[in-house]
């Protein structure tokens, strides 16, 4: 009996164990899916507010300087944007002028708006807020897409600049048009006119039913109508330019649209030339399993996961690896990329250049991070720009229709 007691004592033990490991493992595999959603879900909706991931120890009105914590972005030479606040408030900063123990001192250009305060803050490549700021004639318009009108401003080309050249900047992921006012001038310079695009659930341009990106696949819809716009507008000589995100953008553009006669060349900067290479290095940085990783990848492609994405519509990400699609690229590009971007790796960018060289130019930063690079070293970033327009985009042709073609903002 006593055998037997011990036994059964012994067989209750290890039904209790099981039913507690077998609880755990339900508990892990039930954490695993919630991470695994969420990361999917961060990855196509649409954030409209960045962490704000620096820190602000002192400000000097006087001597009209800013203390910040020593992080990559504010020891970066060049000039930027500040929030902090909670973005109430932000301000232009430009040069380093100290490196202390574990700060560094930048000069304050301007406060634009709001009080200061020490505290948690941001550094944006935003330098620039408002067109106005830039000092050159400006309209807002409204261009018709197929879920309503999206906003646009457009910086005409200089009065002697050759008739019918344009630039159109795509914004990245959770930025907006502002995003590219730091290169109007540089454009302007060169003779085009510059529109500003907004596309769907950016916060400007009307929202999509599942209000979600769909990193390139459904935004390329905006940007057709952009190009349509501009050609009842004069342009007969398109740049494209994508920013970050942008750039996928663009290349879903140029391999999807119908209304690319006109198209001439493309401008990308930092930007996604594979999802999932950038997916996975992001993955990497957040110390996220492989798996996991993996995982959420699957679900952004599933056709089931919309009760659990909130996607309207499954997303090809392999569809969206651009070096495996080189051999259907026919146009002039000008790829800038800074090789410790901390967001999009610039793996791809040079895998494009060296599978298309013919048509492929790249500029490489060394220290520029993501889509800081004009912030970073204006006149290189000018210059590259300037120079590869000169060289690879050729003269807008002029036709009968050119005579009665109307203000952008008509």
């Amino acid at each position: 009996m006593a055998e037997n007691g011990t036994g059964s004592a012994f067989g209750k033990v290890l039904g209790t164990a099981g039913v507690v490991a077998g609880g755990l493992v339900l508990a892990v595999a039930a954490c695993a899916a919630w991470l695994t959603t969420r990361v999917a879900r961060t990855v196509i909706t649409p954030v409209r507010r960045r962490p704000q991931n620096q820190t602000i120890h002192s400000f000097d009105e006087e001597l009209g300087t800013v203390t910040l914590r020593a992080t990559p972005d504010a020891s970066m030479p060049g000039r930027f944007g500040l929030w902090w606040g909670s973005e109430t408030s932000f301000a232009k900063v430009g040069g380093l002028i100290e490196r202390g123990d574990g700060t560094v001192t930048r000069e304050l250009e301007r406060v634009e708006f709001g009080e200061l305060r020490t505290g948690r803050a941001r550094i944006s490549g935003y330098y620039y807020l408002q067109p106005a700021e830039i000092g050159l004639p400006v309209t807002s318009v409204e261009i018709e897409t197929d879920l309503g009108e999206t906003p646009a401003w457009i910086f005409p080309a200089p009065d002697d600049a050759e008739p019918g050249r344009w630039v159109i900047q795509v914004h990245g992921w959770g930025a907006s048009r502002q995003e590219g006012l730091r290169a109007v001038r540089t454009y302007h310079d060169s003779g085009f006119t510059c529109l500003l695009a907004s596309y769907r659930n950016d916060g400007d341009a009307p929202e999509s039913v599942d209000r979600r990106y769909g990193l390139g696949g459904t935004e390329w819809r905006d940007i057709e109508a952009a190009i349509e716009y501009a050609v009842a507008h004069g342009a007969r000589s398109i740049v494209l330019m994508g920013w970050s995100m942008g750039g996928a953008v663009v290349l879903q553009t140029i391999t999807r649209s119908r209304v690319l006669e006109h198209v001439t060349g493309i401008v990308l900067e930092s930007p996604v030339i594979d999802w999932v290479d950038t997916l996975e290095y992001q993955g990497n940085l957040l110390r996220l399993p492989d798996v996991m990783t993996r995982a959420a990848m699957r679900l952004i492609e599933a056709e089931w996961s919309g009760p659990l994405t909130g996607q309207g519509a499954p997303i090809d990400l392999r569809s969206m690896d651009f070096v495996a699609r080189a051999s259907e690229l026919s146009l002039p590009m000008l790829i800038l990329h800074s090789d410790d971007d901390g967001f999009v790796p610039s793996t791809g960018s040079r895998a494009l250049a060296a599978a298309r060289s013919d048509i492929v130019t790249l500029v490489s930063f060394d220290v520029a991070l993501h889509t800081k690079l004009w912030n970073y070293d204006e006149a290189k970033w000018t210059a590259a720009i300037a120079g590869w327009l000169s060289e690879h985009i050729p003269a807008a042709a002029p036709t009968d229709a050119d005579a009665s073609v109307g203000d952008p903002a008509a």
